[in-house]
This record gives structure tokens, sequence and C-alpha cells, in this order.
């Protein structure tokens, strides 16, 4: 009886905490969306008059769509050359024995120590000695340096977990090396490729110093929202907050259905093979 009333009170007292570390998290979040709602310049609570005109002039202006435009297209290249570049670079970290492996887990993992800021200052040097302009395509090389070793990183964690002896099996049934890649390796490794390519995405989509020091004359949306927090203040800032963060939870929910449903397939293929 006594262990049943522990058991109740260190459950209330677990819900408890998490409800309250969950609305120390998303308080400031729910803030800016409700700031997005007012008619005021400034956000006062509670909210007395609601308005939706900052998300049609959000909609509206050509300006946010360049913005938008911008931020997602330095995210969707800096996943994709980081996701393929990471995928031989963790069989390299945790898979394979060879000379120098060491001192390349060590190296691989510097850029993530290196303050943001610093390393934005430093890649801008490097590119004016070199006589390259900046712009979203010299932030692209810019994030890919600071997020490439965190999705590394990230990999390696499958590829540690990962069995050898299936790929062996397959090359003792006949498969070729391409065979194995596409029917074995990949799959096994896919929720590791697609968890590294969530951290790229989000990652790069709400990099700021980075971006700050290597976009030259274009803008990606942090940069805006700080130079307008700075200067020249409107509830444009909170609605365009808003809605990155609704875009980032949206690809969140998309990359969750699509581990789910490599997960039944994969289930499904297991069911075909009992």
């Amino acid at each position: 009886m006594k262990s049943q009333r522990q058991r109740r009170i260190a459950h209330a007292l677990i819900v408890v905490w998490t409800g309250a570390v969950l609305v120390f998290l998303y308080m400031p979040m729910l803030s800016v969306v409700l700031a997005s709602f007012t008619k005021q310049r400034y956000f006062r609570f509670p909210v007395k008059a609601w308005d939706t005109r900052w998300y049609e002039k959000a909609f509206e202006s050509l300006s946010v769509r360049d913005l938008f435009w911008t931020s997602f297209s330095v995210a969707l290249l800096v996943t994709l050359i980081s996701v393929v570049l990471a995928f031989f670079g963790a069989l390299a970290f945790a898979r394979y024995d060879w000379k120098g492996r060491k001192l390349y887990q060590r190296l691989i993992l510097l850029p993530i120590f290196f303050p943001q800021a610093v390393l934005g200052l430093a890649l801008l040097l490097w590119f004016s000695s070199l006589g390259i302009t900046t712009s979203w395509q010299t932030a692209v090389f810019a994030h890919m340096i600071w997020i490439l070793p965190i999705v590394t990183l990230i990999m390696s964690i499958q590829v540690y977990s990962f069995d050898p002896v299936w790929e062996e099996a397959a090359y003792d049934l006949g498969a070729s090396r391409l065979q194995v890649l596409r029917e074995i390796t990949l799959p096994i490794l896919a929720p590791g490729i697609i968890s590294g390519a969530i951290f790229a995405f989000l990652l790069s989509w709400g990099n700021f110093p980075l971006s700050l020091f290597t976009t030259g004359a274009d803008q990606t949306i942090p940069e805006w929202l700080y130079a307008k927090m700075v200067s020249g203040y409107t509830p444009m800032v909170p609605t365009l907050g808003s809605l990155t963060m609704g875009g980032a939870a949206g690809f969140l929910l998309v990359a969750f259905v699509v581990m789910i449903v490599i997960r039944r397939v994969k289930q499904g293929k297991s069911n075909q093979l009992r």
C-alpha cells in the first residue's frame, strides 16, 4: 500500500516537473505567436485586439518571399551536400580501421567547438583574401563547415550499431557492391541519414552568426529578424518568426511520417522473408 502511494506521488511529481519544463521551453514561442496577431505595434498581454493583417502582408510581400527562398535554398543545399559527404565520412569515422583514423576523428569534430561568430569572421576574411564576393552560395559553404561534423557524428552513431555480417552475407549470395549498398547498407542506416538531414536543415535554416558574415548582399530570415529588432520593429517580426517555427514544425512532421513509412516497409519485407 505504501509503495503504491509512493509510486503515485513520484508519478505526480514527474508529471508536474515535465509540465514545468515544457512551459519554460515553449512559453516564449507562444508569446511570439500571440504577438503576431495583435493590432498594436508592441506586444502587451492580455491582447486586447486581434488582427491577421500582418500575415496577409507577409504572404503578399515579395521581399518576404525572397527571404524565405534564400533561407530555403541555403538550408536545402546544405542538407543535400552534408548528407552525402557525412554518409561516407561516417563510414570512415566508425566503420573502417585505417591509418590516421584517430586523427581524423578528432579533426572532423573541431569546427563544432569554434564560436560561430569567430568562424564566420574567419571565413569572411578568407573569402576576401581570395577575391570571392560573398552571397548565399558562400553561406552554404560556411554552414557546411559547422554542420557537416554534426551530421557525420549523428550518422556515426547509427554506423556503430551496424553489423557488417549483413553485407558479408549478401556478398556470399552473389550481390554486387551497388546491390549491397542499395538493399542492405542504405536501409539499415536510413534512420541515421534521416536524422542527420533533419539536423542539417534546421540548423542551417535558423543559423544567424555564419549567415551574418557570409551572405553579403543576400539576406536570410534570421538576419532580417535581427535587423528589424535593432531598428524598425513591426509586428512583421513575430509574424515571420511564427511562420519560421511553423515551417520547422511542418518539416519535422514530414520527416517523422517518412521514418514511420520506412519502418513499416522494413517490417513488411521482413514478414515476407519469414
